[in-house]
């Protein structure tokens, strides 16, 4: 596999304070907001937002997690063995605008599983979509409202985003064969 870096660390920083800044402009009151991060690297992409809405525009919203494993619409196929870990929410989903997070946008299924584990939680006024890579290729009509960076890549193509929490680095590669 070719590996090419698409994005370093300080790009990556930099697109996620423009993220929270587009996030706050769209969101005059953001006290009913809510970032709920999807497993794994969307949870950590959720948090490294909410810090800089409360670093940089003294804004506290709530956060949240979610595992959709159980709701993927492959989870037979997916693995004899899928990893399910926890979901937190301690909040109350409902009257909140609810923006899910994840790491890259695809075929548009994780964000789909997403949506209807969210559901299992109560009732939001609003859903948003906040991604940090659009590579296109979908195949269900799902859009992100926020999207750091859109890439163009071929199907046989993947797209690693890599962060501290859980690579050790901060790195945006695309794998190819």
């Amino acid at each position: 596999m070719r590996r090419k870096t698409i994005l370093e660390s300080s790009e990556m920083k930099k697109i996620l304070h423009d993220i929270a800044d587009e996030i706050i402009n769209n969101h005059g009151d953001p006290s009913k907001l809510a970032l709920v991060g999807i497993h794994t690297r969307g949870v950590f992409l959720a948090e490294r937002i909410r810090e800089i809405l409360k670093n940089t525009h003294s804004c506290n919203v709530f956060i949240g997690n979610i595992d959709i494993n159980l709701y993927r619409d492959d989870w037979t196929s997916a693995s004899h063995h899928p990893e399910v870990r926890g979901s937190e929410i301690s909040f109350p989903v409902g009257g909140k605008d609810i923006l899910l997070v994840d790491d890259v946008l695809y075929t548009g299924r994780t964000i789909r599983a997403a949506m209807e584990a969210l559901m299992d939680y109560g009732r939001p006024d609003r859903v948003e979509l906040c991604v940090f890579i659009d590579r296109g290729h979908r195949e269900l009509p799902i859009q992100a409202n926020y999207t750091g960076k859109y890439l163009h890549t071929e199907k046989n193509e993947s797209v690693n985003v890599l962060l501290t929490e859980c690579d050790g680095e901060d790195q945006v590669d695309i794998l190819s064969p």
